[in-house]
């Protein structure tokens, strides 16, 4: 396949799925946690499976049929965003709304390792919905879009989930409840915590316009540079390298060693600094959306329902990065994550409140590296009945220069695949960068 062909894919149908169950009218107010990302776009997740093309068909009606189940308690993804008389947002579902949309469509002279050899997600975003399409944009466009495609050899089911209503733990979870379902489970293992009210009870209103698509003075705004992406497999014992590394010369003071999590950030800010090339007095920037259901005062459940992160950032000069033992990032990053405790939290929220910023998604930092997802999610669990992933990805959404996706790697143990977006430039240095790589020999 030529590098600038895309795959073709066609669609076959549009439907909607709602809850099996009559539930009424229900509402729930967005607080805090998921209101700083009513500016980003929908959170995408693509997952291809291998086989199943011959039972196509019917493996959608029973996707279906186990959707309609899961979304009884799951019933805000089937719902849309609105605001209430004082313009504070929420999710709202009733019985006549429209529901989940599933989309079905076929690529059927492509095979499964077509789309595995793909580096970047540019010619995986036929096989996602809503590519570039704003979280505000819930208020009239469902919360949740399902795209299953079939393959040659296999189905593509690519997701399309707003992030002012859910985070990563939230999406795994449902994930997993539905597969569930599908795998012949008559309920739901763990059920959602729903009231978010407890978390969080804060009504804030928000004057949300939709982010300027052109400076003031008409202008369009200057092109970003290209980004490259790519996905560097770290192997259980190429982690254990990195972190023994980490771990050879603790600070003085240290009470714990550095985390698998720490040790790994470490080493991809360390090398993507220096594959940026960056003046010694330029400042780089670390950040982790971190999950505060353990953090926050009272704890909430694993199973709360939500948006419960909150972004975690860290900072230095690019010259002290560089002049320093891996130690000196790993302590900054420990310091940043530990200190991240219930009063943190609360002060975070309440200066928020007190002057309400809208994100956007690329606001994470000068020189930075975000880092989302978690290689704790199970998503290669997610088995609907017609065997566990082949791979697991992020859309095309949400990505910019540093942002870096965290999986675990499909063979299990503590392995970790690490998707990266990085300026052209930049990605071509830390691809010939030896030390980076060790563990792609």
């Amino acid at each position: 396949m030529a590098p600038e062909a895309r795959f073709k894919v066609e669609t076959i149908s549009k439907s909607h799925v709602k809850p099996q169950k009559l539930i009424g009218r229900k509402d729930c107010q967005l607080v805090t946690f998921d209101l700083p990302y009513i500016a980003f776009y929908y959170n995408q997740k693509l997952l291809i499976y291998k086989g199943g093309v011959e039972e196509f068909e019917g493996i959608v009606e029973k996707l279906k049929d186990g959707l309609k189940v899961v979304l009884e308690e799951f019933y805000q993804l089937a719902g849309k965003l609105d605001k209430d008389d004082d313009g504070v947002f929420k999710v709202v579902y009733d019985d006549d709304m429209d529901g989940v949309e599933v989309v079905t469509a076929a690529a059927e002279d492509t095979e499964t390792a077509d789309l595995l050899k793909e580096e970047g997600t540019l010619k995986l975003k036929e096989f996602i919905p809503y590519n570039e399409v704003l979280n505000f944009e819930g208020l009239h466009r469902p919360l949740l879009s399902v795209q299953l495609t079939k393959l040659k050899d296999g189905l593509v089911m690519g997701c399309a989930f707003n992030h002012a209503i859910l985070d990563g733990t939230s999406t795994w979870h449902f994930m997993s409840s539905w597969a569930e379902l599908c795998t012949g489970s008559k309920s739901i293992s763990v059920q959602p915590f729903l009231d978010r009210t407890q978390a969080r009870n804060t009504r804030v209103k928000l004057d949300l316009t939709p982010p300027a698509q052109q400076n003031g003075d008409g202008a369009n705004p200057p092109a970003a540079a290209p980004l490259k992406e790519k996905i560097f497999r770290f192997s259980e014992s190429a982690i254990d390298k990195v972190k023994a590394k980490v771990n050879a010369n603790p600070p003085d003071g240290a009470t714990k060693p550095f985390s698998t999590f720490q040790s790994l950030s470490t080493h991809i800010w360390h090398s993507v600094t220096n594959a940026r090339n960056l003046k010694p007095e330029d400042y780089t920037v670390f950040t982790v959306f971190a999950d505060c259901r353990k953090r926050v005062d009272p704890p909430m459940p694993e199973s709360y329902f939500g948006n419960l992160i909150q972004a975690i950032f860290t900072v230095t000069a690019a010259g002290l990065l560089q002049a320093n033992p891996p130690e000196f990032a790993a302590s900054l990053i420990q310091k940043a994550i530990n200190t991240h405790d219930a009063k943190a939290i609360e002060a975070r929220n309440k200066e928020w409140e007190s002057n309400p910023i809208i994100f956007q998604y690329k606001d994470a930092g000068a020189n930075c590296v975000a880092v989302g997802s978690s290689p704790r999610f199970k998503v290669y669990d997610v088995d609907f009945g017609f065997g566990k992933p082949e791979s697991v990805r992020s859309g095309a959404n949400n990505r910019f220069d540093g942002m870096v996706y965290l999986y675990p790697s499909k063979d299990g143990g503590k392995g970790i695949d690490v998707e990266i977006s990085l300026e052209a430039s930049a990605m071509d240095n830390l691809e010939k960068d030896k030390e980076f790589l060790l563990t792609q020999e």
